[in-house]
């Protein structure tokens, strides 16, 4: 069971992300998955949002607060067995 939750620094990017009309669909489902988890240790990243969050630390394009909210959901993957 994961015990991590997000922190209010990645939370705040995730929230600038979710708000950006310019951002991609892969940063999106990671900040979406990073806020869900803001307050919820027993909640996880699903592998499809754990799959758009490494997308988007692999692009050199993007932002951030993209970066941010990527790896908070990443870092709440559930590990593999």
């Amino acid at each position: 069971m994961a015990t991590k939750t997000t922190g209010s620094k990645a939370a705040s990017s995730a929230s600038k992300v979710l708000s950006s009309k310019s951002t991609g669909s892969a940063s999106k489902s990671a900040a979406g998955s990073a806020l869900t988890q803001k307050n919820a240790p027993k909640e996880q990243t699903s592998v499809r949002a754990a799959t758009a969050a490494s997308k988007v630390l692999l692009d050199g394009r993007t932002s951030a607060a993209s970066k941010s909210a990527a790896g908070s959901a990443l870092s709440q993957a559930k590990g593999k067995k």
